[in-house]
């Protein structure tokens, strides 16, 4: 048999909320932070131009810095930094460190406050935070390298330590911060996962169990009472109703078998279900009065079949008795009352096993939002009043 391939995607950010936000964060800064120091750079390093500055080697460098740092932060803020744009910045600064002896003039270059100082410091705080400890630590030692090397060179070792030492911090500081923070941001996008499948478990475990209870209720208001009727003589001899009423039950029987769609959600009027729901029972005489009413589909679907099941009740346990149905708007609320004089009972005293008023008449109407009141009482009869929404 072939087997179907199945296609699975990346997690987004909406799998990995803070994953994707410390992303965010951890590009927008570094590409501002280029850019800042790029556009900055350049003005610095055109400010003093005196010997042993060459004028011919530092105009173009400082172009194609400035350039850099534009694509820099066009290309992070679009698509993310990648591997080879935080090998390119690396490269590009360690090259602009070496070459400190013709780019920066004597008189600026102490005091770690060159425009080539700012570049390292810039690049090796950048390359911690975009890319993995094993890259970004090497690469913050290659730039302290690069600018020890250079200031060395044009004769001021001074500088040379003293930045080397900044450089070095602020690369052990901010690999430190960062690898800390991804830690952390992993185990809180772990423990995300972890609710989301747990949640998407409680729901397919609660369709399941809403499914088994539909189905259960279609079955104890239709076959079984059908079978309870006849059970307690509620029909005597052939009857076309009870004929009707079997070909009903078959046909919910092979709906359930069909796994049958939910009603859509479109508006249905309540009345006209109920008279249906009449049409069903024509061995119990019912006075009805039912205001026009419409509601949505599943709701009239429920308000209907609680009905009918508290019909269907009447049926076998209070034969012969004076029932009525009815059906009216009180304030935002629809209601739906089923009554009769019969022997009644006390709700106290029914075994919670009991189906009928537990699932078919409650859990339905729960599970649309509404409300279901039984009022009974031994030798006093009994009421039965739906509504929705089951807040009124």
């Amino acid at each position: 048999m072939p087997v179907a391939a199945v296609t699975t995607s990346p997690p987004s950010a909406w799998d990995r909320p803070a994953g994707g936000a410390f992303t965010l964060v951890f590009t927008t800064l570094p590409a501002l932070l280029r850019l800042t120091c790029g556009l900055v750079g350049a003005v610095t390093a055109l400010a003093v131009r005196t010997p042993p500055v060459r004028v011919g080697l530092l105009v173009p460098l400082v172009a194609a810095l400035t350039a850099w740092s534009v694509w820099y932060a066009a290309r992070a803020l679009w698509r993310g930094v990648t591997g080879p744009l935080v090998a390119g910045d690396v490269a590009l600064t360690t090259a602009a460190c070496l070459l400190v002896p013709w780019l920066v003039a004597p008189e600026v270059l102490p005091g770690e406050g060159s425009w080539i100082a700012i570049l390292a410091s810039t690049t090796v705080i950048n390359v911690q935070a975009t890319a993995p400890a094993r890259w970004s630590v090497p690469a913050g030692l290659l730039v302290t390298a690069g600018y020890v090397l250079g200031t060395t060179t044009a004769g001021n070792p001074v500088e040379a330590r003293a930045h080397a030492a900044t450089l070095l911090v602020q690369t052990g500081c901010t690999a430190m911060v960062t690898a800390v923070m991804r830690r952390r941001i992993g185990r809180a996008d772990r423990a995300f996962g972890d609710y989301q499948r747990l949640a998407r478990a409680a729901v397919v475990a609660r369709t399941a169990r809403e499914a088994e209870c539909r189905q259960n209720r279609d079955l104890h208001d239709t076959v079984l009472a059908t079978l309870t009727m006849v059970g307690l003589g509620a029909v005597a001899g052939p009857s076309a109703a009870l004929r009707d009423r079997c070909a009903a039950d078959l046909r919910t029987l092979a709906a359930l078998a069909d796994a049958r769609s939910v009603p859509t959600a479109g508006p249905t009027a309540l009345d006209d279900r109920l008279r249906a729901v009449l049409a069903r029972l024509p061995e119990l005489p019912v006075r009805a009065t039912l205001a026009p009413c419409a509601v949505p589909a599943e709701v009239a679907e429920a308000l209907a079949e609680s009905a009918a099941a508290a019909l269907s009740n009447v049926v076998r346990h209070a034969p012969g008795a004076k029932v009525t149905l009815g059906l009216a708007r009180v304030g935002d609320a629809v209601v739906v009352e089923v009554a009769d004089d019969g022997p009644g009972f006390d709700p106290a005293t029914v075994p919670p096993h009991r189906y009928g008023l537990r699932e078919s008449i409650r859990g339905r109407m729960a599970a649309v939002g509404g409300r279901a009141e039984v009022a009974s009482a031994p030798g006093a009869g009994t009421t039965i009043r739906l509504g929705w929404p089951g807040d009124h």
